[in-house]
């Protein structure tokens, strides 16, 4: 009896002991891990066994000593993840842009001295609406802090924010907000009171109580973050090209499947912007009209071409409530006419007029370009990389971008003028 007794201690431990691994085996495996910039991960530990703060912990402490400094991008956000960051914008792989076109670079253009506090329009050597559109804050004068897009800078913070109130003000997603979307805003504010609002209650609906800026519903689990970093739906797992690089060439097909682009077809006289986006980034919808606004005022003088890449937010993956309260419902395509689909279901919300084109459904042109979920990259006259945003949502910048681009524009015409 007592024997008996000792064997089905033993088989009770032993279950215990197989069950997180049996558990683990019995999960759909983590996609992209022979991917050349994939993260290690270690055998035994399914992804959804990390909603224990301590198993996530013992894994970054694993990866920590697997990879030392300098980590990298994708080890640092599976670290960052894992050590409870909700990709606040400023940890993990998040960063600056990488830009040629900087304060100093103007400078130097004109032929100023790099310690020059500041450059007048008499002095600019350039279009005067340049000038207006370099002059961010509007003093009449270009100054470094005129350049400076960091989380320091006010102007930025401030730009930041109001992008962030858009988004609340645009109920069904398309990035406007019509009259129609103001008035229930102000109804669902003044709450049938006659004399208006006050300011604490936009204080209340704009900037509301927490840390966290994702809407109630929208915030992920460790689990969820990790399949969607190695299934390349919250970044690409590739750094991209860097600055000075020969773009990567590519050919892709529109949405309607009419015209097959190559990039190095476009003439190499002007810049070139890329845009990388998807519809399900809700970040990227709000956003991506001012990137036609941009492409309205220099489409005289540079190309621009939107990349349609692998959807950041699909129904199967890190699935957002604010996405289904705006009809963006779409899981992640596994076929190429999916995606397609899903691509024109963003030109009839958003409707594009620069040109669109559909990455292929192993991603080859949006992992090239680490352009997942989002990102805007300058092309200089010679086919180089000479602008390359941060990582969406938080580095998609196309304020930042458009100052690269009037900068790129700027050189590219005192390079005709030496011809």
């Amino acid at each position: 009896m007592a024997r008996n007794w000792q064997r089905w201690l033993a088989g009770v431990a032993t279950y215990a002991f197989l069950v997180p691994i049996l558990a683990a085996a019995s999960e759909p495996p983590l996609p992209n891990l022979n991917h050349p910039h994939a993260p290690r991960w270690p055998e035994g530990f399914s992804p959804d066994q990390l909603s224990d703060s301590q198993k996530a912990g013992q894994v970054a402490a694993w990866l920590e000593e697997q990879y030392p400094e300098p980590r990298p991008e994708a080890v640092r956000m599976l670290i960052a993840i894992l050590r409870g960051s909700r990709l606040a914008g400023t940890d993990g792989w998040f960063g600056p842009a990488q830009s040629r076109y900087t304060w100093q670079w103007l400078l130097q253009k004109h032929v100023m001295p790099p310690d020059t506090a500041e450059l007048t329009a008499e002095q600019f050597c350039g279009k005067k609406s340049y000038f207006d559109q370099l002059d961010r804050n509007g003093d009449g004068k270009l100054k470094a802090e005129d350049f400076d897009w960091s989380d320091r800078n006010p102007y930025a913070n401030q730009w930041a924010q109001v992008q962030r109130w858009a988004r609340r003000l645009d109920a069904d997603g398309d990035g406007l907000i019509t009259a129609e979307e103001w008035t229930a805003f102000y109804q669902r504010l003044a709450q049938g009171r006659n004399q208006g609002i006050r300011a604490s209650d936009l204080r209340q609906a704009l900037l509301p109580r927490g840390r966290s800026s994702l809407e109630p519903g929208d915030t992920p689990t460790i689990p969820v973050l990790v399949r969607g970093l190695y299934a390349q739906e919250i970044g690409a797992l590739s750094p991209g090209p860097n600055l000075g690089d020969p773009a990567p060439d590519f050919t892709l097909r529109t949405p309607d499947g009419s015209q097959s682009v190559t990039l190095s077809t476009f003439r190499k006289t002007r810049p070139l912007v890329l845009c990388f986006g998807n519809f399900t980034c809700g970040p990227f919808r709000s956003l991506y009209p001012e990137v036609e606004e941009v492409w309205e005022r220099h489409r005289e003088h540079a190309d621009f071409l939107m990349i349609y890449v692998r959807e950041a937010h699909p129904t199967d993956g890190w699935k957002m409530v604010s996405n289904e309260r705006q009809g963006v419902v779409v899981s992640q395509p596994k076929l190429y006419d999916e995606r397609v689909a899903a691509c024109q279901q963003f030109c009839k919300k958003l409707h594009p007029k620069m040109t669109v084109v559909v990455d292929e459904l192993d991603d080859r042109v949006g992992g090239t370009y680490s352009g997942m979920p989002a990102r805007l990259y300058i092309l200089d006259h010679e086919g180089r990389i000479a602008y390359k945003s941060g990582r969406g949502p938080f580095g998609f910048k196309p304020w930042e971008m458009e100052q690269a681009l009037i900068m790129a524009c700027i050189e590219t015409e005192a390079a005709r003028s030496r011809e």
